[in-house]
């Protein structure tokens, strides 16, 4: 092979093999979990170390649990790659003596001594502190990432209803549309079963908007507006910076600019008492929301208040310097913009203004109405002027009116 590094003839026999430990250098972290597994009382911290009487010899804990831990030095947690590496790895045939337990095995040693294995690591940091390999500012993180079980999926606030149920609604008219197309052409197999289609999936839309009817209910009757459905704790913390603060070094810092609006909007709440009365007066003031600059450049806000937003905006709690998780209000360390007081009227007139729960009763007029004919109507005002042209209904009993 010339000036090449020639290797070794695989087929060359030798008279004494060479041994395995000489593949090992002195500072390999082998030799570190062989002589801390050698030191430890296996039949202390939890594993079997008594062999059973019949049956085939079973592998000492020890082989195992220097395998298991090998693996998990080395990132290799899969317990048939571990058995593949026992067969080709010079560090693990030196570790458990050229032992090669199947998958099974290895499996079921972690899952019959998850214990014992906690125990083990538990000592492994205890022996680390006192060795000095641990300083007391030091933390240790694992690597995984998890998602919530509550996701962004499942928590609503009123934004995000507002613009689920405008994609509904640009869904329904987008389809309908297509329906209306495919009303013009000629009928075929291939274009009614189009059609049945397109009926189904508007259906299916009529029964998100009314699951978003329930949920707008369900998240108005909440304090902070918020509805989640898989844990009613959970809570959004990507929330946008309230009217009113800035945010400087991860604190809430008081805008003055913004805070006089704040003041001022609080002040003709408690001065007209109602939040429809409200809206029309700060239009007329010309006081807008917020301007935010989005991430992709987009300025939103710099609109008039609605209902909604104004709502959000005085039930909130940062304002009196507190903050608020699910039921719980707690003291903030941020400074407050209003007096605990003026934050409470507040409150009260949201709450004597807020829409009261159906109690189930029947209307005092149910079967009381009816139509010149006699017969009984149970629709609304609306519907009756919509359907008779506005004729006036007699209001009789319904017996003195067939008599």
């Amino acid at each position: 092979m010339g000036r090449f590094i020639a290797g070794a003839d695989r087929h060359q026999t030798t008279l004494f093999p060479p041994c395995v430990d000489d593949w090992i250098d002195e500072e390999n972290p082998v030799r570190a979990v062989d002589a801390f597994v050698g030191a430890l009382d296996l039949a202390e911290v939890g594993f079997g170390v008594e062999p059973a009487a019949t049956g085939r010899p079973s592998y000492h804990p020890s082989v195992l649990l220097k395998l298991y831990i090998y693996g998990y030095l080395n990132r290799v947690q899969s317990s048939r790659r571990l058995e593949r590496e026992a067969n080709r790895n010079v560090e693990l045939m030196w570790l458990v003596g050229r032992l090669a337990p199947d998958h099974k095995t290895i499996a079921d040693f972690r899952r019959d001594n998850g214990a014992a294995i906690r125990q083990v690591c538990a000592r492994f940091v205890l022996l680390c502190r006192s060795m000095g390999l641990l300083a007391g500012s030091g933390v240790a993180i694992d690597g995984s990432k998890f998602k919530a079980v509550n996701n962004r999926d499942r928590n609503f606030t009123k934004a995000k209803l507002e613009r689920r149920r405008q994609q509904v609604e640009e869904s329904v008219a987008r389809y309908l549309s297509q329906l209306d197309t495919a009303d013009r052409q000629e009928p075929d197999t291939a274009l009614a079963a189009k059609a049945d289609r397109l009926k189904e999936k508007i259906a299916r839309l009529e029964e998100e908007m009314k699951r978003l009817d329930a949920l707008e209910a369900q998240m108005l009757s909440s304090p902070d507006q918020q509805v989640s459905l898989t844990d009613p704790d959970a809570r959004s913390m990507s929330s946008s910076v309230p009217l009113g603060y800035d945010v400087v070094d991860r604190k809430l810092i008081v805008n003055e600019a913004e805070a006089e609006t704040v003041r001022l909007i609080f002040e003709r709440h408690r001065a007209v008492g109602t939040l429809a009365a409200l809206v029309d007066d700060l239009a007329a003031r010309g006081v807008t929301s917020k301007r935010r600059k989005m991430r992709d450049g987009r300025i939103v806000g710099g609109a008039s208040y609605t209902a909604g937003a104004l709502t959000y905006l005085l039930r909130n709690a940062l304002y009196a310097g507190r903050v608020r998780h699910g039921d719980q209000v707690y003291p903030g360390e941020h400074r407050a913009i209003l007096d605990v007081a003026t934050w409470e009227a507040s409150q009260a007139l949201l709450d004597r203004s807020a829409p009261r729960p159906h109690t189930g009763q029947i209307s005092l007029l149910a079967g009381l109405v009816c139509d010149p004919l006699g017969d009984e109507q149970l629709f609304n005002g609306r519907d009756i002027t919509r359907r008779v042209g506005g004729e006036v209904l007699q209001d009789t009993p319904k017996n003195e009116a067939r008599s």
